[in-house]
């Protein structure tokens, strides 16, 4: 058989259901093995965007999710993708083709090294030299793309390699469990908790994956203890208990952060340092501690040392806790239960808003209102994040797919995409910016085509809203980062999807809930006001009491 008939039976071994991208010349064997195959092809309309939707298969799944292009600019456009899948702790495979590597067939047109370029962005980057052993590669890089930290791998397939006579040789896929964390840390950990007087949870990215989301909840309602979540770990544990505060939106300053300045320990599960930082540790004595339990170590760093590392699988270690601990008399939490409540209220000040073009926290309340509990919303990257992070409450995991490690633009559409494809049954809803929905809105045309059912959402401010923000705190004038926009309805309408222009709150909200209950590709292009973004998140968080 050919090699590339072998790769794709290697694939089929490792049960994926589909591979996107974009196949070019390099790639044509492999095509022609993947024509009779079970897997199926999603054909996108740029690469970085199949490559999105790949990282997402994984988030969502745990399984691998498999993207393809051809050699040099086809493979540099996985670049993004691969650094959006590696420090999201998303499992994706990457594999790009080549030119022949036995002999020279174009000279040096359109060769890169593209493995060489790879390496930094990811946990493995190899290229296939004999095809008898692309099943140990497939197998290898699979493992490696799912045990912890998650992350992509690739794989770079040479034409004259891929056509190649081989040997049938497919491994078996083994299953892996994480080791359980040792009794002396779990004791350590146990005693830390029982002698603090205000723990706090904190629930990180890695508690999103995989069956963590039940152990959370036991250990939250057993010791009745207050928690809050990083931005990629929202409703791991349900954001409407009475235990929860809020969510780490920024990384100081902020009215969660006054629950954080008076614990003396937290109980950080999942987090690492590659997401932004929910708070900063400070080296002082008296300082709040912190119980770092994850899957791998901590990392040093000047924002994050913990004081007690809990290593293995998170499940069984949050268990561990749970059994072993009681609730000590001296734990106190009456300022928490105070702060939730205030939280509560200040987050919700501008829920009945009604000005137009509409607030960020209008839009938020209306989409999370109108949405349940299973449904998805997924993000771009701007502004709207933090808004997104401090006010849409979540019942479940992974049902606000965001960013916060790359942060990268471009990514919102795709990924909706991709989560309507793993899930079905859900409504999904894909929130992005006009500057961010701009970089890969072509997928609108892979998303008809594929008869997706998913509304996409623009908050519409004719600039690049992030970054003017910032601006404005750093005191400089606005400049250079306003823009024009092509109308989105008509836009919409070019693809064969559906194009909606709101003209008020209430529109808004009928507009949304017609689209979210009619088949099709509907977008909304929704005028957002973020007048209101200084004077909140730079003036009135900088100037606040924490005393209540």
């Amino acid at each position: 058989m050919k090699a590339s008939d072998l790769f794709v039976k290697a694939l089929e071994n490792e049960g994926v259901e589909y591979i996107f991208g974009i196949p070019g010349e390099e790639n044509l064997d492999f095509l022609e093995s993947l024509r009779t195959s079970k897997i199926k092809l999603i054909l996108t309309r740029h690469e970085q965007g199949a490559g999105f939707m790949a990282a997402t298969y994984g988030r969502l799944t745990g399984k691998v999710g498999v993207c393809i292009a051809t050699l040099g600019p086809g493979a540099t456009n996985f670049a993004t993708s691969a650094a959006y899948a590696q420090l999201g702790g998303m499992p994706m495979l990457m594999i790009t083709g080549q030119k022949p590597i036995k002999k020279s067939k174009q000279g040096r047109f359109q060769i890169i090294d593209i493995v060489g370029m790879m390496k930094p962005m990811t946990k493995y980057a190899k290229t296939v030299v004999n095809g008898n052993n692309i099943p140990s590669m497939v197998r290898e890089a699979f493992k490696v793309a799912t045990t912890e930290r998650p992350g992509a791998v690739h794989i770079e397939l040479p034409e004259d390699i891929a056509e190649e006579e081989v040997d049938y040789n497919i491994y078996p896929v083994q299953e892996f469990n994480y080791p359980t964390a040792c009794k002396k840390s779990v004791a350590a950990a146990v005693s830390m908790i029982e002698k603090a007087k205000r723990p706090l949870l904190l629930i990180g990215a890695a508690a999103n994956r995989g069956e963590i989301s039940e152990a959370l909840t036991r250990f939250v309602d057993d010791m009745g203890m207050p928690f809050f979540a990083t931005q990629m770990g929202k409703g791991v544990v349900d954001e409407n208990h009475e235990l929860c505060l809020s969510t780490a939106a920024l990384s100081q300053d902020d009215f969660l952060h006054c629950a954080i300045e008076r614990a003396d320990l937290i109980i950080n599960v999942g987090h690492d340092v590659i997401e932004k930082p929910p708070f900063f540790m400070e080296n002082e004595e008296g300082a709040t501690k912190v119980i770092h339990l994850n899957f791998f170590p901590s990392e040093v760093d000047d924002t994050y040392f913990p004081q007690l590392d809990v290593v293995g699988d998170i499940a069984t270690s949050v268990d561990a806790l749970t059994y072993a601990l009681t609730p000590q008399d001296h734990w106190d939490f009456e300022y928490y239960a105070r702060l939730a409540i205030e939280i509560k209220t200040r987050l919700s000040k501008y829920f009945g808003d009604t000005r137009f073009p509409i607030l960020p926290q209008k839009a938020v309340r209306t989409i999370r209102e109108i949405l349940d509990a299973d449904d998805i919303v997924t993000l771009d990257n701007g502004v709207y994040k933090i808004w997104f992070a401090r006010n849409y409450r979540c019942a479940k995991p992974n049902t606000l797919l965001l960013d916060n490690a790359l942060a990268t633009m471009g990514a919102g559409l795709p990924s909706g995409m991709a989560a309507k494809m793993v899930k079905p049954d859900s409504k999904v809803v894909s929130v992005c910016g006009d500057g961010g929905f701009m970089m890969n809105s072509q997928e609108m045309e892979t998303a008809v085509r594929l008869g997706l059912n998913i509304t996409v959402v623009i908050l519409n401010d004719n600039s690049y809203g992030m970054i003017k923000w910032k601006q404005a705190g750093m005191g400089f004038e606005n400049y250079g980062l306003d823009l024009g926009n092509p109308d989105f309805v008509k836009y919409a309408e070019a693809y064969g999807a559906s194009g909606h222009r709101p003209t008020s709150c209430e529109d808004f909200a009928k507009t949304l809930e017609k689209c979210v209950n009619t088949d099709g590709v509907h977008l909304i292009d929704l005028a957002v006001d973020y007048s209101l973004n200084h004077s909140i998140l730079n003036d009135l968080l900088a100037n606040k009491q924490c005393m209540i």
